[in-house]
């Protein structure tokens, strides 16, 4: 879902009647662990395509959602990490994505971990660390949050 957030947005209409539509829905940035990105081919996650889109969903609907094709120079910057190991979702989500994100000249970072597997050894350990603290940084680095100092507490 966090991924069609970033690249199913709208920039809001000026002239309309409702306040709330006036607004981008644009998200500034967007931090996706082992996200499934494609509802296309064998790197589909069958279990999200299929809560997603039913049982048989017409291919216009597939490639809707397959949001790696829906990236563009407006989609906002992204950092990505996925696990070479996981095996529930296919590392080659975040890579498509990734990819995508670089042929637009968008701001991205991936992080593909060596281990981990889907949930990052539940949730905890040094794969799990590294993401939350490289994406600190990659925030960071892009002025979105202030940096901290190995002196300053968190």
């Amino acid at each position: 879902m966090a991924s069609t957030a970033g690249t199913h947005f709208d920039v809001g209409d000026s002239k309309a009647s409702d306040p709330v539509n006036r607004v981008s829905c644009r998200p500034d940035f967007a931090i996706l662990i082992y996200p499934v990105i494609t509802m296309t081919g064998a790197k589909a996650h069958g279990g999200s395509k299929e809560n997603l889109l039913g049982r048989d969903p017409k291919q216009e609907l597939v490639d809707l959602f397959s949001n790696e094709k829906r990236v563009t120079d407006k989609t906002p910057p992204m950092f990505l990490a996925h696990a070479k190991d996981d095996t529930m979702v296919a590392p080659d989500n975040s890579r498509m994505l990734y990819e995508a994100l670089k042929a637009h000249k968008v701001v991205a970072e991936y992080l593909e971990l060596p281990s981990g597997g889907h949930g990052l050894n539940g949730c905890h350990g040094p794969m799990w660390d590294a993401w939350q603290s490289q994406s600190l940084e990659w925030l960071a680095s892009q002025k979105i949050v202030p940096r901290v100092l190995p002196t300053q507490k968190q």
